[in-house]
């Protein structure tokens, strides 16, 4: 049997296998199995793990995290099973074995779901000789090797891989095992696009690009745009065909892509979330100089996009440092934490391990350890919905395409700075303490939008003209809006208008280009105001590296003014050359309940890169005036840097405590917690709930507290690394 016949057997035994209309329609309607599910768990075999893994053992191990779901090797770059798919290769050790047969019939015999992981992204050398179609091309027409493995190759997405290769292997799996669901290693992946000059993608380049796009992303450039869309269509289109593939075998059974990538995204997420029935997030640890609230974002990106359906988090047990090192543990402190952020921040953790004869065995208990506290608290992690009041903007097109063209463009890692901006107000807002949501830019609609009382917009200087009509009706209808520097001053794709599309709306009239990048400049205090709370004793404040020029759009005096940058060495020559301006620093705007705070310059980049006090006081002081005289919903006091996340739960209400304070914030791993205490909390419930227990989860202890009206009063005597506060 050739490939062809193969494939048209194999489609035609999925359409055979497939239920009756009935059960399909009411596999439609109920709630998909993995809605439920809370824990999940992956062993990543090896080539060589035929020959010695204990299958018993290790079904038992993931037993006893009480897991919902495993994911377990099935094929695609190589199989662990005895598949009849050509030029599906084979693990050289499998010999007369079915390992992932093995291992899916002793998870489903302790009630855990199969998850068949695979591997779309490369193949072997006896495929592209059979099939050179399906790789991916150098300029030269070379096939790219994977960088260490050599003797693998890249295949293309646009290829009949895609459509014709992986939908056999799908169904021959779906076909043998009845698996619940599919999940591809590193696909789609929210990262930068590729170029390939395959024969596939040089069709798509002249029928629907018009060309060959660009080697980097360059969104100043016509036919890159066009190479974007025609990508994200094809990605789409991949997606629903191997979901539908999924369901052919089980109704219930879907596709789960790859993703992730935090705060630092390229691929549009909001169109992945239409078609993503699971977001699944390969966000699995930190390295170099990445801040430890990394997770925590990562869940508050994905849960933009999915809308309350299913998001999972992978926590990668082996040190994925810099370098990495994927048979040693990192330390369980690092791991915890890390999973903790997961949970807080509403996604599902996913423990992961690679190699079933591991060495190093100090991962096990700190995921059994977890794991098992989680099962045991479950219904205080079924979340109905976020209690915070503050949204903050995802600027996705920002991070992705800013600064993309030009001589200053940022290229490579250094696409990290577009996410500057966000970083230095989220670390504001941790500091101060404040419960707020992300809010994807797609996705500001009144229904999303009326949910908050203020708006926060680091810097989104690419903003498409539709969500800026939307905040502008969010304004108009009593919100209140914090903007920073470019934001709305380009399109959607970095095409500049000629004026920021909410000039207006921040009282603002552009009176020139950005300046800067500029040490030593600074804000000078001309009007007292709220915004202004602890910054006595001084005439100036540390300035933004950067600033657009700006004129108010009304006649009054400026709350605070620019003072030019000057030099700062040597001693002799610093002093102000321009000590007084009329030029705003920011602008502060109230109409009836609607409040407005502008900054001209990166004062949210500038802190991140700073770290200076007063420019967080400044950001944290203008979103409490924003807030206006309204009780935030739950605030905590007492030392500290926490994360804080706030949920209505099926059984009432839980807060989640997240201590940051260590010194590896952002250098190295946590190797031990550091403890604070006590925190002071008040929590909003809703009008008429009466409490009847407050408890600390994660110590295990009842909290005395006191209830006034709708307020609820308690204190945590101590916070070591993650603490849940459950009202009931």
């Amino acid at each position: 049997m050739n490939r062809r016949e193969f494939v048209a057997r194999s489609a035609a035994a999925g359409a055979a296998a497939v239920p009756g209309r009935r059960l399909r329609a009411r596999a439609a309607t109920a709630a998909p199995w993995y809605a439920a599910m809370r824990r999940c768990g992956q062993l990543n075999f090896n080539e060589r793990d035929p020959l010695t893994l204990d299958v018993a053992a290790w079904a038992e191990y993931w037993a006893s995290l009480r897991v919902n779901a495993l994911l377990v090797n099935g094929g695609g770059i190589m199989a662990f099973y005895p598949t009849d798919v050509p030029y599906h290769h084979r693990s050289a050790f499998l010999g007369t074995r079915d390992l992932f047969g093995e291992m899916a019939a002793a998870a489903r015999a302790r009630g855990i779901r199969v998850v068949a992981r695979m591997d779309c992204n490369y193949s072997w050398e006896e495929a592209l000789r059979a099939h050179p179609e399906w790789f991916e091309r150098d300029r030269d027409g070379e096939p790219r090797r994977h960088n260490e493995s050599t003797w693998l190759f890249k295949t293309c997405m646009f290829s009949p891989y895609f459509t014709e290769q992986m939908p056999a292997i799908y169904r021959e799996i779906g076909k043998r095992y009845a698996v619940d669901a599919f999940f591809t290693n590193g696909w789609p992946s929210t990262g930068a696009l590729g170029v390939c000059y395959c024969e596939s993608c040089q069709k798509v380049y002249r029928e629907k690009v018009g060309g060959v796009p660009p080697e980097q992303t360059d969104a100043t450039n016509p036919l890159y745009r066009r190479y974007y869309a025609v990508f994200m269509d094809r990605l789409l289109e991949v997606w629903r065909l191997w979901d539908a593939v999924a369901r052919e075998s089980r109704p219930d059974a879907v596709y789960v892509g790859n993703l992730g990538g935090g705060i630092r995204v390229v691929k549009d997420l909001a169109r992945i979330g239409q078609v993503a029935g699971w977001f699944n997030a390969d966000h699995q640890g930190r390295s170099g100089d990445t801040p430890l609230w990394d997770c925590a974002q990562q869940g508050r990106v994905a849960r933009s996009v999915m809308k309350g359906r299913t998001v999972t988090n992978v926590t990668g047990a082996y040190s994925n440092s810099r370098p990495v090192w994927r048979h040693v543990a990192k330390p369980a402190a690092e791991t915890t934490l890390w999973m903790a952020q997961t949970v807080a921040s509403g996604m599902v953790p996913w423990f992961h391990w690679l190699g079933g004869a591991p060495e190093d065995e100090r991962w096990r208990d700190t995921g059994r350890r977890f794991f098992a506290w989680l099962a045991a608290q479950e219904p205080h992690f079924r979340n109905t919905r976020s209690v915070a009041d503050l949204a903050v903007l995802f600027p996705q097109t920002t991070i992705a395409f800013y600064r993309s063209g030009g001589p200053g463009a940022w290229r490579g890692s250094e696409r990290v700075q577009g996410t500057e901006y966000l970083q230095g107000l989220y670390a504001a807002l941790l500091q101060g303490r404040f419960l707020f949501d992300f809010v994807h830019e797609s996705d500001l609609s009144a229904q999303t939008l009326g949910r908050y009382r203020a708006l926060l917009v680091p810097n989104a200087a690419h903003l498409a003209d539709e969500p800026c009509r939307q905040i502008r009706a969010y304004v108009q209808g009593g919100g209140s809006l914090l903007a920073t520097f470019e934001t709305s001053r380009y399109d959607e794709w970095g095409d500049a208008r000629s004026e920021p599309a909410l000039a207006d709306l921040c009282g603002f009239i552009s009176a020139g280009d950005v300046v800067g990048p500029a040490a030593n400049s600074y804000m000078r205090i001309e009007e007292r105001h709220p915004v202004l709370a602890g910054l006595e004793g001084t005439k100036l404040l540390p300035g933004p590296e950067s600033r657009l020029p700006v004129r108010l759009r009304e006649a009054s005096r400026p709350v605070l003014t620019v003072v030019p940058s000057y030099p700062a060495f040597p001693p002799e020559m610093v002093y102000a050359r321009t000590p007084r301006t009329d030029d705003p620093a920011a602008v502060f705007r109230q109409r009836d309940n609607s409040r407005v705070a502008y900054f001209a310059g990166d004062v949210d980049r500038t802190f991140w890169r700073s770290g200076n006090p007063d420019l967080s006081g400044l950001l944290q002081n203008t979103v409490r005036w924003l807030r206006g005289d309204r009780a935030q919903p739950v605030t905590i006091e007492g030392d500290g840097l926490l994360e804080a996340f706030a949920w209505e739960t099926e059984p009432g209400y839980a807060l989640h405590l997240l201590n940051y304070t260590t010194p590896n914030l952002t250098w190295g791993l946590v190797e031990h917690s550091y403890p604070i205490g006590p925190q002071r909390v008040r929590f909003e419930v809703a009008p008429g709930r009466t409490i009847r227990r407050v408890e600390a989860l994660r110590s295990g202890r009842a909290l005395p507290f006191e209830q006034e009206g709708a307020a609820v009063r308690c204190e945590v005597s101590s916070v070591v690394d993650y603490e849940v506060v459950a009202l009931t």
